[in-house]
């Protein structure tokens, strides 16, 4: 299967994932939303329709009743734009560079801003800024010291162990949760190319962490990290050796956005981020004249 060509569009599959990706790849995209994986694995909730334009990108789909569209890659021609908001309600996740580049007036789009943190800032939690995530680090290692904590990578044989840790940790959520595609990047871990570890206290997985390098390597977006929370100090754990894990090589990790969620937002805060990939979009009700 080859992508269509615009004005067509054809839902996103795992048949169209070389092509999307080496989109993707070319564009030096480091939106989080925007990979492969990320449009694959929520392509129902979202509804994710894709077409070929030029050398880029339209991503077509729908949110809260309201229908968008994003583009990776280059702008294009206001003709095009003019065609593109007269179909959907509004642009989505607009890039810095495509915002100096675009004939309609934009705004930021805060909620959907992804957070990003030196990887050696996780890493190393050094200085007062941290304290407290030490604090929670040295606790938990201090707790479960006499059971051996321990990572592994996920891999074909360790996939049933974070699915376990997944199953536990969805007990507590709500209805509406990310379970179905994070069940999904699970099973397809290694077809989609992520890099995760399974964390163990004993030989009991409590936590897990998954994710993918964006911006030719220098960047790491971490999609998942779910763990059961009963182990005070787990996520603050994971955190940190999910980034002394990481190849070296990478400069920030992306813990993608918060979505508006006040309590969300307070905890990446914490983490002190050190920019963000900043997205725009345009208002429901604009138009090109």
């Amino acid at each position: 299967m080859t992508l269509p060509i615009y004005p067509d569009f054809a839902p996103v599959s795992l048949d169209l994932q070389e092509e999307i990706q080496k989109i993707v790849l070319e564009s030096k995209s480091d939106i989080s939303a925007l990979t492969f994986a990320n449009l694959y694995l929520f392509r129902n909730k979202y509804g994710f329709n894709v077409s070929l334009l030029n050398n880029s990108l339209i991503v077509a789909g729908t949110d809260k009743g309201k229908t968008f569209f994003s583009i990776i890659g280059d702008v294009p021609s206001k003709e095009i734009l003019v065609e593109l908001l007269k179909k959907y309600d509004y642009w989505k996740n607009i890039s810095g560079k495509q915002a100096l580049h675009s004939p309609v007036d934009l705004v930021e789009d805060r909620d959907n801003f992804e957070y990003l943190y030196l990887r050696t800032d996780l890493a190393e939690l050094s200085g007062k800024n941290f304290q407290k995530k030490r604090n929670l680090v040295n606790a938990f290692i201090k707790t479960y010291s006499f059971e051996n904590p321990e990572k592994k990578l996920i891999d074909k044989e360790t996939i049933k162990d974070a699915l376990q840790v997944l199953d536990e940790w969805e007990k507590s959520k709500e209805e509406h949760s990310d379970y179905a595609s994070a069940k999904e990047a699970l099973n397809l871990h290694c077809e989609l190319g992520f890099i995760g570890f399974v964390f163990y206290v004993g030989e009991k997985p409590v936590g897990y962490c998954q994710g993918e390098t964006l911006a030719n390597g220098r960047m790491f977006a971490v999609h998942f990290e779910k763990a059961i929370e009963s182990y005070k100090g787990i996520y603050q754990y994971i955190n940190q050796e999910f980034a002394k894990s990481i190849p070296k090589n990478i400069i920030c990790i992306n813990r993608e956005q918060d979505l508006g969620h006040e309590g969300l937002r307070q905890a990446k805060i914490t983490y002190r981020p050190v920019d963000f990939v900043r997205l725009f979009s345009s208002n429901v009700s604009t138009k090109v004249e």
